[in-house]
C-alpha cells in the first residue's frame, strides 16, 4: 500500500488497515504521519524485535510522543537507562505487595457497585476510568490527594492521552504551533507533571512510610546505593498514573461490553462469582478460584490490546529475520495485528474466553526485557473489579448505543452505555 494512502487510512480506519497488513508478508511499509516505518506482521519477528531491545530501542514517532508527555520513565527510557531504572522501580510492584493493592481495588469497586441504581444507564468508560483513577491514587499516594486535585489530574490525563495519538501522525512543526489543541495539551501536561512533582517534593520531607507506591519509590531498594532522583520519580509516577488509568479502565469497559453481547459467557461468569463470592466484593485470596474471570480479561486483552500500535528505533544496521534493516529505521509492531491474524486465532473477531493464546503471538503487555512491569498489578485490578461488578449486577446493552473502538493511545470503546440490573444471588433478571 503506498505510503500517503496508508497514512490517510491509518487516521480514518486504523484497525482495518492493521488487519489488512497481516496479509502483506513478514514486513509491510507504512507511512505513520511524516515518518516511513516498517510494520512487523509476523509473531517470530515481533519476538526478535522485543527480545533485542539494544538494537531495536524504545523510540520512533509514537514513543517519542509518549516520552514528550511522560518523560523518561521506565516505559519510555532508552536501553542505556533501562536496567538501572527497572532495578529501582520493580520492587515497588513486586507480587508480595499485590494483596495490599488488591484491598484498595476491592474497597473501591465495593463502593462503586453499591451506588448504582436498578435500571440505571451507565456511561461505562467514565465509570471504569473514574474508579481505576481512585484505586491508582490510593495505591500510589495513600490519601495524600484530595478529591478536587484528583479530579483535575484525571481530566488532564484524558486530555494528554487523547492528544498523544493525534500528535504522532502530525509533523513536529505543527505540534509546536500555538493553536488551541497544542495549548490544551501543553497546559494539561504541565499541570499533571506539576501536581506529581509536588507530591514527590513533599514526600522527600515526610518521614512517615505511608505504605504506598510513592513511599516505596522514595527509598532505594536493597543493594542499591541511591534512589530515583526527583525528576526520575516524577517521570515514573506520570507513567504509572497515565498508563494505569487508560489501559485498565478501557479493558474493564471492553470486557463488560463483550459480556453483555455474549449472554452465555456472562452466565458462566455469574455462576463462577456466585459460587466463590456469594454477592460480596472479591479479594486477593479469591483470585485462584476465578479462572473464568481471568479468561474473560485475557480474551478482552486479545481483542482490544491497550497498546495497539507501538514503535521502536533501530540503533545499528541489523537483520530482522531475513530482512536487512538500516540503522535509523523506525519499526512498528502491533499487538492488535497479531491478535487478529486468522491463522493464529481462528475467527479472530469473535469473543471466546475458552480459546488458547498462541505462544509468542499474545503480547498485550509487550515482551522481552521491556515487558510492562505493571502486568500483575493491572491483571489483579481487572479481575477483582470485574468479579465484584458481576457478583452484584447484570449489565445489558443499550439498543440505541453504537459502540466502536476509538484509537487513542489505547483503544477506547466509544459510545458504550449499558443498563444495570441488580442481581439477587444466583439469578439474572432485568426489566427495563
Amino acid at each position: 500500500m503506498p505510503g500517503p494512502i496508508a497514512t490517510l487510512v491509518l487516521l480514518r480506519r486504523p484497525l482495518d488497515l492493521l488487519a489488512a497488513l497481516a496479509t502483506e508478508g513478514e514486513l509491510a511499509e507504512l507511512r505513520i504521519g511524516p515518518v516511513r516505518a516498517l510494520v512487523v506482521c509476523d509473531p517470530e519477528l515481533t519476538q526478535q524485535l522485543l527480545r533485542d531491545d539494544r538494537t531495536f530501542d524504545k523510540g520512533g514517532i509514537i514513543f517519542d510522543q509518549i516520552r514528550e508527555a511522560v518523560g523518561n520513565g521506565l516505559a519510555t527510557c532508552p536501553h542505556a537507562d533501562h536496567r538501572r531504572r527497572r532495578r529501582l522501580v520493580q520492587p515497588a510492584l513486586h507480587r508480595s505487595r499485590l494483596p495490599e493493592y488488591a484491598s484498595i481495588i476491592s474497597d473501591e469497586f465495593d463502593r462503586l457497585t453499591a451506588g448504582w441504581a436498578e435500571g440505571e444507564r451507565l456511561d461505562v468508560v467514565a465509570e471504569m476510568t473514574a474508579s481505576i483513577t481512585n484505586t491508582l491514587a490510593a495505591a500510589m499516594f495513600a490519601g495524600r490527594l484530595e478529591k478536587e486535585r484528583l479530579d483535575h489530574m484525571r481530566a488532564d490525563t484524558r486530555t494528554v492521552m487523547a492528544a498523544i495519538a493525534r500528535r504522532a501522525f502530525l509533523p513536529r512543526a505543527i505540534n509546536r504551533l500555538p493553536i488551541p489543541a497544542n495549548r490544551r495539551f501543553d497546559r494539561a501536561n504541565a499541570r499533571l507533571r506539576g501536581e506529581l512533582a509536588a507530591l514527590v517534593a513533599a514526600g522527600r520531607y515526610d518521614d512517615h512510610d505511608h505504605d504506598d507506591l510513592l513511599s516505596a519509590l522514595l527509598r532505594p531498594p536493597p543493594g542499591e546505593d541511591a534512589a530515583l532522583t526527583d525528576t526520575e520519580l516524577t517521570d515514573e509516577l506520570v507513567t504509572f498514573f497515565m498508563g494505569g488509568v487508560d489501559t485498565t479502565g478501557n479493558t474493564l469497559a471492553w470486557s463488560l461490553h463483550l459480556l453483555a453481547s455474549r449472554p452465555e459467557a456472562q452466565q458462566r461468569l455469574h455462576d463462577e462469582v456466585d459460587s466463590v463470592l456469594g454477592g460480596r466484593a472479591a479479594h486477593h485470596a479469591d483470585l485462584p478460584a476465578l479462572p473464568w474471570t481471568h479468561a474473560v480479561i485475557k480474551e478482552t486483552l486479545r481483542l482490544y490490546p491497550p497498546g495497539w500500535l507501538l514503535t521502536r528505533t533501530t540503533t545499528a544496521d541489523s537483520v530482522l529475520g531475513k530482512h536487512h534493516i538500516p540503522a535509523g529505521t523506525t519499526i512498528a509492531y502491533s499487538p492488535y495485528l497479531l491478535h487478529h491474524r486468522a491463522d493464529l486465532y481462528p475467527d479472530p473477531d469473535t469473543f471466546d474466553p475458552e480459546r488458547s493464546h498462541t505462544r509468542g503471538a499474545y503480547i498485550p503487555f509487550g515482551g522481552g526485557a521491556r515487558k510492562c512491569p505493571g502486568e500483575d498489578f493491572a491483571l489483579t485490578q481487572a479481575v477483582i473489579a470485574l468479579a465484584t461488578i458481576t457478583a452484584r449486577w447484570q449489565l445489558l446493552p443499550d439498543p440505541a448505543a453504537h459502540v466502536r473502538p476509538y484509537p487513542n493511545l489505547a483503544l477506547t470503546p466509544h459510545g458504550l452505555y449499558l443498563y444495570a440490573s441488580r442481581r439477587s444471588h444466583g439469578s439474572n433478571t432485568f426489566t427495563q
